[in-house]
């Protein structure tokens, strides 16, 4: 008998099974009707001399520093004799993803790479530039403030390269005063660029290098929002209708000895400098786009032509648009059409916004969740929107159609994607069966929104979910307005509470990824709140697991059975928990005076009070209202913020406890100690850019926030939803190599432009 002849019954992986294949035909013929016994312990031997084989290859990899491993790098920097900076913070001691990710912000695998360009070309002002995108990933502009100052010229030596005063006829100039491309000349301030107190900028040795922490985040093809209150001409680039700033897509700089333009940076679009440069920033792949089908002859596959597009102000949508003109005001994110012209179909835009993280839903690369091997696959939009594989399904237009496909195939494990960056208004109701699993998840690269509206008047209009015992739902990557996600135990729950009853753990998991549940089920056109007193999610009567990661959430909402059930597991980690208002919950229950849960979060931010049954575990968190739990036995909050006079369980090394304790330890007088911790409590309390969602410093800490809590975590980053950021180590990374590359005679300060 040959040993490769085929054995129609035997299933062999070429990897795993390559001892076995190795086999005489007959001997694997008797492992066949015994069982597999031989095939299974082979494939035990296989599976570690696979291990062994793998880490050898590796071994070959670590040699180079585009392949090695992030444990790697520290040891080929230290043999280039690259130190890493001990203000940036001690090394991690952990081996999971965030003890992983502080070790590339100390060691910068890019700046290990570079480290011997930098030193050859030590002393330019290019370099400084590079130095801070490769050690702390933010773009740059270096800029010698010598060239600015105001000088005296000889009549009959003119230096016309130099800088002028100010003219108030030259507003574009103007727009530009203060910044990295200020085009005005200044007079000497004697104050050091370096000083941590108030830093001077234009003096003869002052070099200022100014990072753009922000990034812009791309939005493609999606509908824009009409704004019927100001007439049905008129147009925000945001679907959720707030005015915000449009951002530049930035250009990548010709070579390394280029010093960066506006074009190359992540700035808000301005006024003037969109109208001078039109060309380059509108079309496809580009700044911004608008399609308007069916409006003033254009073909509707096409942008509006470039011709038809004036930058303008729309403050107080004044402005009178010319016929067969669009207007776009950069700004404040505003399109407008003539009144007498208006579009017939729609208007869809791409355009950029301004943005700190990978949170919430968005058009950024996420890493997917790997279903069950056996799921089904429905996909949600228009052909050929998204990229996919060949033996990928027929899109169908709505999710509502997926949905019935669903429910009448009744697969186990199903995935609903939805492939573009559009806006879905239907009602959506979902009802999953015992043990059956379903994800409704955005396809890689794209932003869909679901759009609840009141569709019944007699009927809650919530996207709702009916979990019953096993079942497991997860919304991944979608954005939510409109109403709330209504997740509840199924319609009979006699049957539901008896089957959950003999689950030895929670009956059901749902699990919430980049999604944006938005604060007050939408937001105006100043981004405050439509219905603040609303939640954006509920959880009535459900036995499962819930988790959040990674997510902007508004209110939580939980009605449990507190006297047959036991607390719902909730977790949150890497989030914004936004309750749209201080006196508003951020978790609670509405008809019992504290949520049955049992909480755990990590490295949150929470706008809102909480009142809940127990918290396990609070860490590097920012809460800024009021956190109270019914058990203060159990659990513990560290390295985050609460306020005072909270219900907590114990905590430790936690502001403003700290700030308060070295007060008392100063033994000072009563009266004199009171005002001293009314000062230090005020001191180390959050301050933010925003706290309002839908700006573009939304729950992001001013640079001068108590140290205390930009740098109070346990691994010395800031607390909060930011801390994976690890901004404050990129800092002090960025500050030590500058100093030692700045020019000879030179002092160098780093500036924040965002």
């Amino acid at each position: 008998m040959s040993d490769d002849m085929d054995i129609p019954s035997l299933h062999i992986e070429p990897r795993i099974d390559r001892l076995y294949r190795l086999l005489p035909t007959i001997h694997r013929i008797r492992d066949i009707e015994q069982g597999y016994p031989l095939q299974a312990l082979l494939r035990v031997i296989a599976e570690q001399m696979n291990l062994v084989e793998d880490d050898i290859a590796q071994l070959y990899d670590n040699w180079f520093i585009e392949t090695a491993d992030d444990w790697v790098v520290p040891y080929l920097a230290d043999l280039i004799g690259y130190r890493p900076v001990d203000a940036a913070g001690a090394p991690a001691q952990r081996r999971d993803d965030a003890g992983r990710a502080l070790e590339r912000a100390l060691v910068p695998r890019r700046e290990v790479a570079q480290s011997i360009q930098h030193r050859r070309r030590k002393g330019t002002v290019a370099l400084l530039e590079d130095l801070a995108r490769d050690i702390a990933g933010w773009p740059a502009r270096a800029v010698e403030f010598f060239q600015r100052l105001d000088r005296a010229q000889n009549l009959d030596h003119l230096h016309l390269h130099r800088l002028g005063t100010a003219s108030l006829r030259d507003m574009a100039a103007l727009d530009l005063c203060g910044g990295p491309f200020d085009p005005l000349a200044h007079s000497v301030d004697v104050r050091r660029i370096a000083s941590p107190r108030r830093p001077g900028r234009y003096n003869i040795p002052s070099v200022g290098v100014f990072a753009w922490r922000m990034r812009s985040y791309p939005v493609t093809r999606t509908p824009a929002y009409c704004v019927e209150d100001a007439g049905p001409h008129c147009f925000t680039f945001s679907v959720l209708g707030q005015d915000a700033p449009l951002y530049r897509k930035p250009r990548p700089e010709p070579d390394r000895h280029h010093l960066a333009g506006e074009e190359n940076l992540p700035m808000p679009l301005r006024r003037r400098a969109l109208e001078r440069h039109l060309d380059d920033e509108y079309g496809i792949g580009k700044s911004l786009a608008v399609w308007a089908e069916r409006w003033a002859g254009h073909d509707a596959s096409e942008p509006v032509p470039v011709g038809a597009v004036v930058v303008a102000d729309l403050s107080g949508w004044r402005y009178r648009v010319p016929r067969g003109k669009v207007a776009i005001d950069p700004v404040l994110g505003r399109l407008m059409f003539p009144p007498n012209q208006i579009p017939k179909k729609g208007v869809r835009v791409s355009y950029h916004y301004g943005f700190a993280a990978d949170l919430g839903g968005g058009e950024y690369r996420r890493t997917m969740r790997r279903p069950a091997q056996d799921y089904r696959l429905y996909r949600v939009g228009e052909s050929g929107a998204h990229d996919a594989s060949a033996d990928a399904p027929a899109p169908v237009p709505r999710i509502a159609d997926a949905l019935r496909l669903w429910q009448e195939q009744s697969p186990q494990h199903a995935v609903i994607e939805l492939i573009h960056s559009g806006v879905w208004v239907e009602p959506l109701h979902i009802r999953l069966q015992p043990g059956q699993s379903l994800s409704l998840r955005a396809a890689n690269g794209v932003r869909p929104v679901i759009r609840l509206i009141d569709w019944q008047t007699d009927l809650a209009d919530a996207l709702t979910v009916e979990m019953d015992v096993g079942s497991r739902f997860a919304l991944d990557g979608i954005l939510l307005t409109g109403r709330p996600l209504h997740v509840s135990a199924p319609r009979e729950p006699e049957t539901y509470a008896e089957q959950a009853a003999r689950q030895p753990d929670c009956a059901a998991e749902l699990s919430i990824r980049h999604c944006t549940l938005v604060p007050g089920w939408g937001i105006g056109c100043g981004c405050e709140p439509d219905r603040p007193a609303e939640p954006s999610l509920e959880l009535y009567n459900l036995r499962a697991k819930v988790r959040i990661e990674r997510s902007i959430v508004g209110s939580i909402q939980i009605q449990q059975d507190e006297v047959g059930s036991d607390p719902m597991p909730l977790t949150i980690e890497d989030s914004i928990v936004d309750a749209a208002g201080p006196r508003q919950e951020a978790i609670g229950a509405a008809t019992s005076a504290v949520a049955h849960a049992r909480l755990k979060l990590l490295r949150c931010t929470v706008f809102g009070t909480i009142e809940a049954h127990a918290l396990e575990l609070a860490e590097n968190c920012l809460f800024n209202d009021c956190l109270n739990v019914a058990r203060r036995q159990i659990g513990c909050v560290r390295f985050s913020h609460v306020p005072c006079h909270c219900r907590t369980p114990r905590r430790y090394r936690c502001q403003p406890d700290g700030v308060i304790a070295t007060v008392r330890d100063r033994k000072l007088p009563a009266p004199l100690e009171q005002r001293e911790i009314a000062a230090e409590r005020l001191r180390v309390r959050p301050r933010y850019r925003s706290r309002r969602y839908g700006r573009p410093g939304y729950a992001r800490l001013l640079d001068h926030c108590a140290l205390e809590i930009l740098r109070g975590a346990d691994d010395e980053s800031q607390m909060g939803v930011y801390h994976h950021l690890y901004e404050p180590q990129r800092e002090a990374n960025l500050r030590a190599r500058l100093d030692q590359y700045t020019p000879a005679g030179m002092t160098v300060g780093l500036l924040f432009a965002d």
